[in-house]
Parts: structure tokens; C-alpha cells; sequence
């Protein structure tokens, strides 16, 4: 998932969406962050019926279906309430997580406001999530600057009438597929990445493999631009001249440094080796 549509509150995920200039928060992952309910659909559930019949509110009033990505990847239509109502609903949940929830929701809407006035301030906060989870300096510029390539390569196939997310996946499986010989989720699964998990493959990239994932994804915008595709197969065959150039230049690279550009590596946490009883 992207991580502006994703936030922590103490360890717990929390999915939001920027719609109608302002924060959206989903309400079951609320639920389940101040409830740690086993089933946070089933006590929201419940919860609007207890709300109705002791206060007469109906709480699905102040919330509004968005869509929010799922485990499986998937984008699905979610109850999602902005900061007022947000702190409606927490009102009507006993928990002694409740306070501090209120603070850390006002912060957040700050640091919004902060971003939108200065956008430099997002990308130092990134900066220091990445460098925080033990990331070189340099591997976070070439992260960031992918992101930021990334965002003109959706704009560009926004242009060229482009809207569904899953034509968006097509299009990135296609250059990718060019550039490395793989689509993202084969990707993932080379490095070991857990199939359903919302760990980002770009997070687990080597220096090489950032660099040649934004050359790819750089020459599709120029070659878009230039050639201004109007339908979806015309996209596609763009995409896959982008990463085509992209995936001789890698060739060429693995040539002369004698070793493949793609590997196994990856940035997950190493897990502790299991004592066998002998």
C-alpha cells in the first residue's frame, strides 16, 4: 500500500484516504486499534445497533463508503469517517486507548496541514521512517526519487485516460516484465516476500534495482508524452518499450559487473532461528 494511505497508532495500521480535502480513516481499523476485538466488523456492526437504540445517532450517517485497499490487494468500499466524526464514534467506545487516540488524530491532521503548505515536510518524514528502519542515505534518495517518478508515470497514464486501478497494475506488471523478466508479485515471491502482506517490493530493492525500476518507468512517461497513446493496448505497448529499454540497459550492466542486477536480497526482518530439542 502507498504509506501516505496507511499510518500507525501504537503499532496498530490504520488505512485512510485523502477525499474532499481532508483525511478519511477507516472505522473498523479504529475499532480494532482502540477494541483490540478479535472481529472489528462484527463489534462496529454491533456497535451501530447499541448507539441507535440507548442515543437515537445513527453513526453510519457521519462515516461514507471509500475505497480502501484490502489484505488481498483488492480495493474494496469501506466505512470511512473524517476527524469529527472519528472522535463521535470513539466517544461511544469504552476504552482507555480513547484519549490518547483523540491526541494522536489531531497530530496527524496537523502534519497534513503542515505538508500541504510545505510538501518538502513529507519527504523529510519519510526520510526519517526509512532511515529509522536502518536504511542508507543514499538508497533513500533513490527511493524517494522513485516515488516521485512514479507519481509523473501515473499522472502521464492519467492523461491518456487511464483510471482503474487494476489497469494501472497491468501497465507497471508490463514494464516490469520488460525490465527484469518478471511481473511485481513474481518478484515478490523471488524475494521472498509474503504474498498477502502490504510490504512494498520497492522497499526491498537493491541501490540497482531502484535505479533500473525508475529507468523503466522515466522512459515510458518520455515515450507517452511524446507519442500520446489513446487507448489501452497502445499504453501497454509503450509500457513494454520503456522497460524494454530499461531491461537492455540492465543486460549490458550484468555484462560488465559479471553478476545479475536482480537478486534475492531483500530489507525484511531476519527471523530468529528455532531451537530443534535434540
Amino acid at each position: 500500500m502507498d504509506k501516505k494511505g496507511l499510518i500507525l497508532f501504537q503499532e496498530k495500521q490504520i488505512r485512510r484516504v485523502w477525499h474532499q480535502k481532508e483525511w478519511w480513516f477507516s472505522v473498523v481499523d479504529v475499532v480494532e486499534a482502540l477494541t483490540e476485538s478479535v472481529d472489528s466488523k462484527d463489534y462496529w456492526f454491533k456497535m451501530k445497533i447499541r448507539v441507535k437504540g440507548s442515543d437515537g445517532v445513527e453513526l453510519s450517517t457521519i462515516c461514507r463508503q471509500l475505497k480502501l485497499k484490502a489484505l488481498d490487494g483488492k480495493l474494496r468500499m469501506t466505512d470511512c469517517s473524517n476527524t469529527g466524526g472519528l472522535l463521535r464514534i470513539i466517544q461511544s467506545i469504552p476504552s482507555p486507548k480513547a484519549e490518547p487516540f483523540k491526541l494522536w488524530l489531531a497530530q496527524v491532521g496537523k502534519e497534513r496541514l503542515e505538508e500541504i503548505e510545505n510538501p518538502e515536510l513529507a519527504q523529510e518524514r519519510m526520510k526519517k521512517i526509512y532511515e529509522l528502519k536502518g536504511y542508507s542515505k543514499g538508497w533513500i534518495e533513490k527511493r524517494l526519487r522513485g516515488i516521485a517518478i512514479r507519481q509523473d508515470l501515473t499522472d502521464e497514464w492519467r492523461q491518456r485516460g487511464v483510471k482503474q486501478q487494476s489497469d494501472y497494475a497491468i501497465l507497471t506488471a508490463e514494464i516490469s516484465k520488460a525490465t527484469f523478466g518478471m511481473t511485481p508479485g513474481q518478484y515478490k515471491k523471488y524475494k521472498k516476500i509474503p504474498g498477502k502482506s502490504k510490504i512494498n517490493l520497492r522497499d526491498n530493492m537493491t541501490d540497482l534495482e531502484l535505479i533500473f525500476t525508475m529507468l523503466g518507468e522515466r522512459v515510458t512517461i518520455e515515450i507517452s508524452k511524446k507519442e500520446k497513446p489513446r487507448s489501452f493496448t497502445s499504453n501497454k505497448l509503450v509500457a513494454n518499450r520503456g522497460g524494454s529499454v530499461a531491461g537492455y540497459a540492465r543486460e549490458e550492466t550484468e555484462k560488465e559487473i559479471g553478476n545479475s542486477v536482480i537478486t534475492k536480497k531483500n530489507y525484511l526482518p531476519k527471523r530468529k532461528p528455532i531451537n530443534k530439542l535434540k
